[in-house]
């Protein structure tokens, strides 16, 4: 299965590790230093030109990835659960 976070940027739903919300994630400064340390590296991944809102993780065949998207967290855990629930109803 995967997950749309926007514009033409889709991820499998396995390799996601965790999605989290930008604003309050950044108050810590570890996230924050785990964000400039990915950047710096190339792993990060801007999928929208819009303000951004949350950043998704993801292990991609063993390379860590971080994407940036204008969507809320909510919105992406609720997609991601709904295409749970399709894959059910399909089995």
């Amino acid at each position: 299965m995967y997950l749309h976070l926007g514009g033409d940027t889709v991820i499998r739903k396995d390799e996601i590790v965790g999605i989290f919300d930008l604003e309050n994630s950044t108050i810590s400064v570890r996230t924050r230093e785990f964000l400039t340390e990915a950047e710096k590296n190339g792993k990060i991944v801007n999928v929208s030109a819009e303000l951004p809102k949350s950043f998704v993780v993801c292990q991609e065949q063993g390379v860590t990835r971080i994407y940036i998207c204008q969507l809320l967290p909510g919105t992406l855990i609720k997609r991601a659960s709904q295409m749970m629930g399709e894959a059910e109803r399909k089995e």
